[in-house]
């Protein structure tokens, strides 16, 4: 068994991250199917509610990103002092605050889902649409947040194998359940919803059971004394990841504005085509980065010098190949991938295909950015981390949105983002230069 302590090389670095980053492009894929089926089986409609009101979601949902990167990080630095006990007590804290944090977002959304789609100017049955969806997704918001913490800390208990096949069931009862509800019985939207929370459920709940009990790993769940202290140093340190994910999710909504004014909702669809596919494409630079980020995180508390240089250097390398790679197949698969989502319209069809071949340019640039906010995270720097999430995912998103459009129409949207991660990595690399001497890595 691979241990956080042990030297990586290659081989090594890519055999502990890949369970991690599996499990990501599988929770992506499992999300896509949503997607495909009430696009091709509930309609045009439905599908652009869900890309909608998706960003709220996810803004209340990324509150697991946030415990279970930020916590990972103190968790394995606390681990590589030595310090195991004290890890499983801040471990338990964390996963405990979470589920609290969860039940209250959840009511929180369901006050506020109705008013924000109208707000955002959704109206008619786009509007009821947007409801139904939220409000079934929302009943499993604690194990929405549940499971993406706990795919963060299985790589932090040396158990990021286990952490791949409970995303494996959850994903696979998820598409089961979608093919099911909405294709076999045709409950439609609710059923896709459905489909979702029941999956959600399963992610959160058997690593909650796994932890609650004697196990295998580092890591499990025991009595613990609340320490704010500890809570808010596991905040700010995932602080980076709650923005980013907090952010995408509000450009998303400017992103839709825009393209409501732009192009209607044949642009909405469209754009949700480009963040299903995407998500699986950048899925697999965040699999790899929270699966690096524990071993990064143990060699800094453990005064690793020399590993610290060689996981940056090795990761870099690996960043690279991938980003020549995902691109070139976001070009070749551009045309398949927009006709098996929106082939039945013709119209839709050639503004995805277009959207689709222009942002597919992101993927040579987003990785770097994503890696460099994950090591600062690693190295419990939550204020670096954050910046370069922030830069990235808000302001240079935002400015990028509202301005390339004005001189390039519709294709000033696609390329907004494609701008955005170019000046993003500059702003990484800058970060590097500049901490180099004070982490010495």
């Amino acid at each position: 068994m691979i241990q956080l302590s042990d030297h990586f090389t290659y081989r090594r670095l890519l055999r502990f991250t890949s369970p991690s980053i599996i499990m990501m492009v599988f929770t992506s894929i499992y999300g896509v199917a949503d997607g495909f089926f009430v696009s091709n089986y509930v309609g045009k409609t439905s599908f652009a509610a869900v890309n909608f009101i998706m960003p709220l979601l996810m803004i209340l949902g990324c509150v697991g990103f946030m415990f279970g990167t930020g916590g990972g990080a103190l968790i394995a630095k606390t681990m590589g002092e030595g310090k195991d006990e004290k890890a499983r007590e801040w471990f338990s804290l964390i996963v405990y605050t979470s589920i609290a944090c969860g039940v209250l977002l959840s009511a929180l959304g369901f006050a506020l889902l109705r008013p924000f789609a109208s707000f955002m100017g959704a109206d008619g049955q786009l509007l009821e649409d947007c409801v139904i969806y939220g409000r079934v997704i929302l009943l499993a918001l604690p194990f929405y947040i549940l499971q993406f913490e706990f795919q963060c800390l299985f790589s932090t208990a040396e158990k990021p194998k286990f952490g791949l096949a409970v995303t494996v069931v959850a994903g696979s009862a998820n598409i089961v359940m979608d093919a099911l509800f909405t294709a076999a019985f045709c409950w439609g939207l609710p059923g896709a919803a459905a489909a979702t929370a029941v999956s959600q459920c399963i992610g959160g709940m058997i690593p909650l059971i796994y932890f609650g009990r004697k196990n295998g790993s580092r890591l499990q769940l025991v009595k613990c004394g609340f320490d704010g202290r500890v809570l808010g140093k596991a905040c700010v340190n995932g602080s980076s990841e709650l923005m980013s994910n907090i952010s995408m999710s509000l450009v998303s909504i400017l992103y839709n504005v825009q393209l409501m004014k732009y192009a209607g909702e044949n642009g909405i669809a469209a754009y949700g085509v480009l963040m299903y596919v995407g998500m699986i494409f950048q899925a697999i630079y965040i699999g790899y980065s929270v699966g690096a980020a524990p071993i990064i995180g143990y060699h800094y508390g453990a005064g690793n010098k020399e590993e610290l240089k060689g996981l940056l250097k090795k990761s870099m390398a690996l960043v690279a190949v991938c980003a020549v790679f995902m691109f070139a197949s976001g070009q070749i698969f551009s045309r398949p991938l927009s006709h098996l989502f929106v082939g039945y319209d013709a119209e839709l069809f050639s503004v995805t295909a277009n959207a689709f071949s222009i942002f597919s340019y992101v993927f040579l640039f987003s990785g770097f950015a994503i890696f460099c906010s994950s090591f600062f995270t690693a190295l419990n720097d939550g204020l670096t981390s954050a910046a370069i999430s922030f830069l990235r995912t808000l302001l240079f998103q935002c400015a990028a949105v509202l301005l390339f459009p004005l001189f390039l129409g519709i294709d000033g949207i696609w390329l907004s983002t494609v701008a955005a991660e170019v000046m993003a990595v500059a702003v990484s690399f800058l970060f590097l230069a500049c901490k180099r001497r004070a982490y010495q890595y």
